[in-house]
């Protein structure tokens, strides 16, 4: 990707290097599956959390994160410190959402409010619970926030084979593509939907499917923008995107982890299925071709 100079967003929270207050709630890890490589796909890709590692979270309950300092353009603050790269890149990536979200939204007479990014190592509070090196980069609806540990970029790279520069812009972009379906009330609607839903959990998986599937789109969407409004993709980038949509797959990573696949648990959709999503927003640049829920042909 050629970021170059572009401008660092200012929605960036650097609380590296600031430890963990224990006490509270939060996501209880249990059910002894104790690699990180199988709670990364448990949590953030593949499979229902909570069936895999036994997670009960309260859902009702809140915790207060800490008050970081917010890491400005340029510089920053925190362990972290402003000018490690890793770090410059997830806040170039996040204005260049930002950016294209903000043109997106004023097309359609909307204004367009960024979400925070929260950069972490270890773990950290969020309004959802722990956030963990383990779990994974995971939007929190309750504080409208992005919640990432960059250790994470490795893992992908060298647990699933998903690097280079694009694929990790596509996990950032699709967190924030979360951000942006409840700005425009979807995420309202799914959670009232799942609420009437049966026990089995069937019903919930699918609109979890829909829901993932979108912001996989809404990724491409981004990714769109952004390119024609300052050229940012590079020559195997678009490769890079499609690699990480392809591994993350449910299907792929639970044969990966438990040698078969059960199509009725997946909660994100098969690799074909993110593959098809992505690439349709990346073509299209459209949040209208980013309808999950009206079509049978996922």
């Amino acid at each position: 990707m050629q970021l170059g100079d572009e401008r660092e967003s200012q929605n960036v929270e650097d609380r590296r290097g600031q430890g963990f207050l224990p006490g509270g709630g939060g996501l209880k890890l249990g059910g002894g599956l104790g690699t990180i490589a199988i709670v990364l796909i448990a949590l953030f890709f593949g499979v229902d959390p909570r069936a895999l590692l036994n997670l009960a979270p309260d859902s009702q309950q809140t915790q207060q994160a800490p008050m970081p300092q917010p890491r400005g353009a340029g510089g920053g603050s925190g362990g972290g410190g402003g000018e490690d790269a890793q770090g410059r890149f997830v806040a170039q990536v996040l204005a260049s959402t930002e950016d294209a979200w903000t043109e997106v939204f004023r097309q359609h007479g909307k204004q367009y409010q960024s979400p925070r990014l929260v950069l972490f190592s270890g773990a950290t509070r969020s309004d959802c619970g722990t956030a963990q090196t383990a779990t994974g980069p995971f939007f929190c609806p309750r504080d409208d926030k992005v919640y990432l540990d960059t250790d994470f970029f490795a893992e992908m790279q060298n647990r699933l084979g998903a690097g280079g520069d694009f694929a990790r812009a596509y996990v950032i972009a699709h967190e924030v593509g979360h951000h942006v379906q409840m700005l425009v009330g979807i995420m309202d609607r799914v959670d009232q939907l799942k609420a009437r839903t049966g026990d089995d959990g069937s019903g919930a998986n699918g609109l979890s499917v829909r829901v993932e599937l979108q912001a996989d789109c809404l990724a491409g969407v981004w990714a769109n923008r952004a390119n024609s409004a300052k050229h940012i993709l590079e020559h195997g980038d678009i490769e890079q995107g499609l690699n990480a949509a392809s591994a993350i797959g449910d299907d792929r990573l639970q044969r990966r982890s438990q040698g078969y696949v059960e199509p009725d648990s997946f909660t994100h959709g098969s690799s074909a299925q993110r593959v098809r999503w992505f690439k349709r927003g990346l073509d299209a640049g459209q949040i209208e071709q980013c309808d999950t829920f009206s079509t049978d042909q996922l």
